[in-house]
């Protein structure tokens, strides 16, 4: 009784798999949220994006920097590209087309 046999208690495994993140579209960095097509938006709707605060100084364009799941992913993104993530504003990206 109790063996490895079929009159025994059975053994329950759990396979465990790691299951990437959809990934972020990258392309969109560095463009306008403005000129944004109706795929564009649902591509990277829910996200959050970093945008150059504006100053007489610097008059930034107003183009997407960094985009992230998050405001700290947003924020590490400007870091690994040396930028100062203090000079920026997020927001979140909402598509503006869904009801």
């Amino acid at each position: 009784m109790g063996g490895a046999g079929t009159h025994g208690p059975r053994r329950a495994r759990a396979k465990l798999e790691i299951v990437p993140a959809p990934s972020i579209p990258s392309r969109f960095v560095g463009c306008a949220p403005e000129r944004f097509s109706a795929s564009d938006w649902r591509q990277v709707s829910d996200l959050w994006a970093a945008f150059e605060i504006y100053s007489p100084r610097t008059t930034p364009l107003r183009r997407i920097a960094a985009l992230g799941r998050s405001v700290a992913e947003c924020i590490d993104a400007l870091a690994a590209l040396r930028l100062d993530p203090r000079n920026f504003e997020y927001l979140p990206l909402r598509d503006p087309l869904a009801c």
